[in-house]
């Protein structure tokens, strides 16, 4: 399916083709450094002739009952869910991930979005009386879409299901590095009954089609999630039409162990939550803050937690680490392990290059620092890849301290024996999540980020008033 329409557009409930010829762009296997396909570039015209589509529709299906939103999200659902393998194969494929970690997070939590979204629909109140207005909840318009390489379907998801059940048609330009997962989405949404309009996606780049999202006076809001320099670069955009700006940009998390966690646990695990989906997770804890005292202990467990990382080819059943998404990722991750090593962070797993045996493909070896210092490009900059630096704090003052000094704010992790505690710590931190003992992922925490991680939020109700406007009638 994804070769038949992979140089065609979804626009206005059909595929067709771009407007004008363009050179296609290739998709690259991480794997084994090949194109495996190309894709239609769209244009400004593509994006006049979505928005067009997209216009038509608002009116009714901002008006359409919230049983018929509800049952679109819930055909949605159902396809992915028995589309799930052609969705994890594709993700394997377009971005490396491995497949067990594609059929086990890449693709249910997308779903859990758009399950999520029924609920927030279900219970929501769109009208309310307040003592001398009515308090009125409208659908905000058009909205265009921006999502990324590393959770191709998942940030889709996280996008598409609230701006749906708000009553919003939506334009989405997927990253044009993992495209695949999102015409496959299309055809889903084609499949679920969406209205002509509703739904439509245009590939391209973000300096062609992002440019003209973001400047399009039709369109009332955007939402991206990318690096804060694309999301600086849509906002200006955006600002001549005065648009709706949702972004959910980089990171730099801590995880703070306080002296009461159980480092046994803790430890391996924080190792595990900072290189998931090969580190390239914005949210992704990749700064280990540790008592002092402790550092050699939490050095051991931290290295033994690194070995146990399988790094393989996607396909392979085995692998628990695929390879990095693209060759500019990779570029920079092995780039940010040579700042490391020159700013004298001490080596404790991993290292540069390839891990031995793989010679081809953008194979990362699972890296971790110690005694890292604030300073350190590492400790400042985000790497996007599977690179973890320990540093130690002298007291719970100056880890809190450590954890706030940097231009992100998007996640943060707190460890400790006593929950009480933990919360205090997770209260004095800035950023738009903190998880405490590694608790549950739910697609109803708001998600989103202080300072330079963003502005907005995703996922559930707070995700899902974003596609919204507020409308106070005096009578």
């Amino acid at each position: 399916m994804t070769n038949d329409r992979a140089g065609l557009f979804y626009i206005d409930g059909d595929w067709c083709e771009p407007v004008a010829a363009a050179p296609a762009i290739p998709v690259i296997d991480p794997a084994t450094e090949t194109p495996i396909g190309a894709v239609a570039a769209g244009s400004a015209a593509d994006i006049d002739r979505a928005v067009a589509a997209a216009n038509r529709a608002f009116p009714t299906f901002a008006d359409s009952p919230v049983a018929e939103r509800i049952a679109l999200l819930g055909r949605i659902a159902a396809l992915l869910e028995e589309r799930t393998e052609d969705f994890a194969r594709a993700i394997a494929s377009e971005m490396g991930a491995a497949i067990g970690f594609a059929r086990a997070a890449q693709v249910p939590f997308a779903i859990a979005h758009v399950r999520a979204q029924m609920e927030v629909l279900a219970d929501y109140r769109f009208e309310r009386q307040e003592p001398g207005f009515t308090l009125c909840k409208e659908a905000i318009g058009v909205c265009a879409l921006i999502t990324p390489w590393n959770w191709p379907l998942y940030q889709i998801t996280a996008k598409v299901a609230p701006a749906l059940a708000a009553g919003c048609p939506v334009l989405l330009k997927p990253s044009e590095l993992s495209p695949y997962s999102a015409l496959l989405f299309a055809q889903v949404m084609h499949d679920a009954g969406t209205p002509a309009g509703v739904f439509n996606l245009v590939g391209g780049t973000g300096e062609v089609v992002g440019a003209a999202l973001a400047a399009h006076p039709d369109i009332a809001m955007i939402s991206i999630t990318g690096s804060t320099r694309a999301g600086v670069l849509v906002a200006q955009g955006a600002a001549v039409s005065v648009k709706r700006v949702v972004q959910e940009l980089g990171g730099k998390s801590p995880n703070i162990l306080l002296p009461d966690a159980d480092f046994a646990q803790a430890v391996p695990r924080g190792v595990m939550a900072g290189m998931r989906n090969v580190g390239q997770s914005c949210s992704a804890p990749t700064r280990m803050l540790v008592p002092a005292d402790r550092l050699v202990e939490v050095e051991a467990l931290a290295a033994s937690a690194a070995a146990e990382w399988r790094v393989g080819p996607p396909s392979d059943e085995a692998t628990t680490m695929g390879p990095i998404a693209n060759a500019a990722q990779y570029a920079r991750v092995q780039d940010m392990i040579a700042a490391g090593q020159a700013e004298g962070a001490r080596l404790i797993a991993g290292g540069p290059g390839r891990p031995a045996g793989l010679d081809r493909g953008f194979y990362v070896r699972p890296t971790i620092f110690s005694g890292v210092t604030r300073t350190m490009r590492i400790a400042r900059e985000e790497i996007f890849g599977p690179v973890l630096c320990i540093m130690p704090y002298a007291d719970e003052d100056e880890a809190v301290a450590i954890a706030n000094d940097t231009v992100y704010g998007l996640g943060a992790h707190v460890q400790s024996g006593d929950p009480k505690r933990a919360k205090a710590v997770a209260r004095r931190i800035r950023s738009g999540q903190v998880h405490v003992n590694y608790p549950a992922w739910t697609a109803h925490a708001p998600f989103g980020g202080y300072k330079q991680s963003g502005n907005g939020r995703e996922y559930g109700v707070h995700g899902f008033e974003e596609y919204l406007e507020t409308k106070a009638i005096l009578a």
